[in-house]
């Protein structure tokens, strides 16, 4: 039986990452649908990432995060009965990716000034501005040869690849900083310090009838169990619960 992750970041820097990989993964998943069907979500991933790049000094925290991994992974090389290989092969992909962010322009910032993206950016930024009739320009690039707009859409995620495989990298190893554990609790409620965790990532099983809802930051947090309601749209699960933790 499988089971579904839940995943909650204690700080903005993290929520950030996480956001970036969900738009990234929707980005590459239209690459493989119906384009016609799929443009809107291709779209509007983009430009919440281009969105986000702008608004928040990204590249720099991914420096610093890099930066510390790397020091880290050398400090790691002298452990006994690690993976050297393993070590080795990330240890190089952090390096490439300092040295590539340390450039003075981004290969991001190309897509700020691409003619086709900064002329639907406006109107995908106003409410139901992306509708096809008010977008000729779009209706074109669409009705192209499909080798050409997968070629588009290829050179457009490329362009983003820096901060893309940085931010994958990353969220790998804070996801490996430590291992599930078996948490219950009588009151469909949890609470413990949160101090040093960057991410909480939950388990439960795929029939259960509750899920988390997640609150806190660097000092506490606080897991709140829900059963879906009707009539209220959710209620509070006060039910002996069981379920995975893992704090990262």
């Amino acid at each position: 039986m499988t089971d579904i992750l839940y995943e909650h970041p204690l700080n903005e820097r993290i929520r950030n990452y996480l956001k970036l990989e969900q738009l990234f993964q929707q980005a590459h998943d239209c690459q493989t649908l119906p384009l016609h069907s799929a443009y809107p979500t291709l779209f509007n991933a983009l430009f919440t990432i281009i969105d986000t790049l702008e608004r928040n000094d990204i590249k720099g925290d991914l420096i610093k995060e890099l930066e510390k991994l790397e020091q880290n992974m050398r400090q790691w090389a002298t452990v006994p009965n690690i993976d050297r290989e393993a070590l080795q092969e990330n240890l190089q992909a952090a390096s490439q990716l300092i040295g590539q962010l340390k450039t003075n322009s981004p290969q991001w910032h190309q897509l700020k000034d691409h003619k086709l993206l900064s002329s639907l950016k406006q109107r995908f930024a106003i409410q139901g501005g992306s509708s096809i009739f008010d977008l000729p320009q779009l209706q074109f690039w669409l009705h192209l040869p499909s080798t050409i707009t997968a070629q588009d859409i290829t050179l457009w995620l490329t362009n983003l690849g820096q901060i893309e495989q940085s931010i994958a990298l990353i969220l790998k190893f804070i996801r490996l900083r430590n291992e599930f554990e078996t948490i219950s609790t009588d009151s469909g409620f949890y609470q413990d310090s949160g101090e040093g965790i960057l991410l909480l990532r939950i388990k439960i099983a795929n029939n259960a009838d509750f899920y988390p809802t997640i609150s806190g930051n660097r000092f506490r947090y606080s897991i709140r169990f829900m059963l879906p309601c009707e009539q209220q749209g959710r209620r509070y699960s006060n039910q002996a619960t069981t379920f995975q933790l893992a704090r990262c």
